[in-house]
């Protein structure tokens, strides 16, 4: 078994003249202490201890100032390309969180003597490319639900919700029936149910709104703030959504793409700017502060981009 570079290598260090007593957790309290003050929702506090756990486990044991050297953080970045197999994407999630733990702990509170900031950065990854259903998939995903059960016509209705608002999951669940504006097509997200902190109003299409309406007016019985509901009248979980989309792509046999509620996200925006939608709306719909991050979401096809081309070609301009 490969041996943890970063691990040898920390005890061959001089001693660091830091004089603070407190551990690497305690650091790492208060350095939550200064995220949870900036009011982060509680999905990314969640992931900033998780991510602090893989280190911690990596590591074996509680780690004093001295020792948490560049050489051990850069030993874990090894660690999970070389022996875990982690993909880059999933290495830089957990980088990024430890890399701002490093740096506060240097810059902000001066409990380190090394900027680990520095030499210990996020990897260079290949772009992914982002995965998105077929107008025909679609139908025939959509076709595969049974609208005679509440399960069924319920995942009919997320479905038509997931792609035509290209909202997350989390603010899929977190919908409240008092932010649906029928009359205005359009639905409230507020801010402390979204990724980024900012509220933002998603537009509906007609043929969302009609489902949508029926949908609640099947469930206003509940008494329910919230839009999607259990069986029983109970908030829908994100997992919920996930398993009874599963279940209908395997029932619609889309075996060769993950049928989830981020490849509908995905499908949306494609879809979108394939309908000559512009990126600029496209990324406020979204809710990215980042152009960068509407880019990956718009990816084409070799298909899509030849059909874009055919009909929008520079030469059609000329010879109108």
């Amino acid at each position: 078994m490969r041996k943890r570079t970063g691990l040898n290598r920390r005890f061959k260090r001089e001693a660091s003249t830091s004089t603070t007593a407190y551990t690497m957790t305690e650091m790492f309290e208060e350095f939550m202490l200064i995220k949870k003050g900036e009011g982060l929702a509680r999905r990314t506090i969640a992931e900033y201890y998780e991510n602090y756990k893989y280190f911690k486990n990596y590591v074996g044991r509680e780690l004093s100032a001295e020792e948490m050297t560049t050489e051990l953080f850069v030993g874990w970045i090894e660690y999970m390309l070389e022996e875990m197999n982690y993909a880059p994407a999933t290495v830089n999630i957990r980088v990024r969180t430890m890399r701002a733990f490093v740096r506060y702990c240097y810059e902000d509170k001066q409990w380190i003597n090394e900027p680990i900031h520095r030499r210990f950065k996020p990897i260079k990854a290949p772009i992914d490319v982002v995965e998105s259903f077929t107008p025909e998939e679609f139908r025939r995903l959509i076709g595969a639900m049974d609208e005679t059960t509440y399960t069924g016509f319920r995942t009919k209705v997320v479905a038509f919700v997931l792609l035509d608002t290209m909202v997350r999951v989390g603010e899929l669940v977190s919908m409240k029936r008092r932010n649906v504006d029928f009359k205005a097509m359009s639905i409230l997200l507020e801010a402390e149910d979204t990724k980024p902190r900012k509220a933002r109003y998603v537009p509906i299409s007609p043929r969302t709104a009609k489902l949508l309406g029926e949908y609640m007016a099947e469930t206003e019985d509940f008494g329910s703030e919230y839009v999607f509901l259990t069986y029983e009248g109970e908030r829908i979980s994100e997992s919920t959504v996930r398993e009874d989309l599963r279940v209908a792509g395997k029932v619609a046999k889309i075996t060769d793409k993950r049928v989830s509620p981020h490849t509908l996200r995905h499908t949306g925006a494609l879809f979108y700017i394939l309908n000559n939608g512009d990126p600029f709306s496209l990324q406020k719909i979204l809710g990215h502060s980042h152009m960068n991050m509407v880019r990956r979401y718009v990816q084409m096809t070799n298909n899509d981009v030849q059909n874009q081309h055919s009909a929008h070609s520079p030469l059609n301009y000329v010879f109108k």
